[in-house]
């Protein structure tokens, strides 16, 4: 069995966790597998869009807490494994935003601690109506210090530390009013509207949408001149684009574009 599955259709990718009896823990073979795909992936100029998913009842439940509890038979009690654990985390989760295509996470279930991390680290997110959100391992003795990273950066800073701090659970429309995800749907249109979003996006002239996220977050904690500067420059690139000129020609023209790379 894969612990990790890749189905590609139509310039979309879809990576669904596969290790359902776990709840899809990100395990040490799971962070693997998704570096070794996202890494993959980098150079793949036929995918356009990435959907991430987990198969059975759940998203993502954070860390294998059984491999992490093993780690402390070493003679240092575990730090250095700890260390490497999540400097591998924050290395694929830090991948996600640097990969050329936007990736969507279809959640359904529960996504917590590492797991919630993972949607917010995700470039847009949708939910089936019901999925639980927390970091949750304050409740356990465990702050969730390198899910907070994602997460505060997605949400409030006090909502952030209210969850941060109770380990509380918040709902798919909290979720929504938050910004850690773009909406939720009923649980049995989710597979549907994930992949409506992802067709979308990879309809788009994939080199705009690759200048475009590049540049996204690029831009977004510099100050407002230097933000201006650099996105400045990007789209002066983008308008030199040779696809770019036929998209605004096929516009002005009330025609579909003729792009040479779309």
């Amino acid at each position: 069995m894969s612990i990790l599955i890749r189905e590609d259709e139509r310039g979309v990718a879809t990576l669904t966790l596969n290790h359902p009896e776990k709840l899809n823990p990100l395990s040490d073979a799971m962070l693997a597998a998704l570096q070794s795909e996202f890494d993959s992936l980098q150079e793949d100029r036929s995918i356009r869009a990435i959907i991430l998913k987990g198969a059975g009842k759940a998203f993502c439940a954070g860390h294998d807490l059984r491999e992490m509890t093993a780690a402390r038979q070493s003679e240092d009690g575990g730090a250095a494994a700890f260390r490497d654990l999540f400097d591998r985390c924050a290395r694929m989760m830090t991948t996600i935003s640097r990969l050329p295509q936007p990736v969507i996470a279809q959640v359904h279930g529960i996504a917590t601690a590492a797991g919630c991390q993972l949607v917010a680290s995700c470039d847009m997110a949708l939910a089936a109506d019901g999925t639980k959100f927390g970091v949750n391992g304050v409740n356990i003795g465990l702050f969730c210090s390198t899910p907070m990273v994602a997460l505060s950066r997605n949400i409030p800073r006090k909502q952030a530390f209210e969850m941060l701090t109770t380990g509380q659970f918040i709902d798919a429309g909290r979720a929504v009013e938050l910004g850690l995800i773009n909406r939720s749907v009923p649980a049995d249109q989710l597979t549907d509207a994930t992949r409506e979003l992802a067709d979308t996006v990879a309809a788009k002239l994939s080199s705009a949408v690759r200048v475009g996220k590049r540049a996204f977050y690029d831009q977004i904690d510099l100050p407002l001149d230097q933000a201006y500067a650099l996105t400045g420059e990007v789209m002066a690139l983008n308008m030199a684009d040779r696809d770019t000129e036929e998209g605004i020609a096929a516009f002005l023209e009330k025609r579909e574009p003729g792009w040479k790379n779309p």
